[in-house]
């Protein structure tokens, strides 16, 4: 008598994370991650800096509505001038979205 064996498919785990603009959950690898650290608060590309972390989506409004408070308050800090105009330029170097502006503008 021959014993088969079974083979187990095992399901990676995928975190996921919440953004602080849209409270939308994706793949932690799909967001971009703003860390508050001693020096203060700055964007952590690798996702493994220490300190206390939020996740972004990489679209603008996401990171206005982030900017306008919830970013702060996830972070547990008050964004200084500094922090806020280097979190503003990244978010000016994220790509428009596409079709968004447009439909507002249609529908209004």
């Amino acid at each position: 008598m021959k014993v088969t064996r079974k083979t187990v498919h095992r399901v990676k785990h995928v975190p996921q994370r919440t953004c602080v603009g849209c409270r939308d959950v994706l793949p932690k690898r799909q967001m971009i991650r703003i860390v508050r650290t001693a020096e203060g608060v700055c964007i952590d590309p690798t996702g493994k800096r220490a300190g206390r972390g939020a996740y972004l989506h990489d679209r603008r409004a996401c990171w206005q509505r982030g900017l306008t408070g919830g970013l702060s308050q996830a972070l547990k800090v008050e964004l200084t001038a500094a922090d806020r105009a280097g979190l503003e330029s990244f978010m000016n170097s994220l790509p428009h979205e596409a079709g968004t502006d447009q439909q507002t503008h249609v529908n209004e």
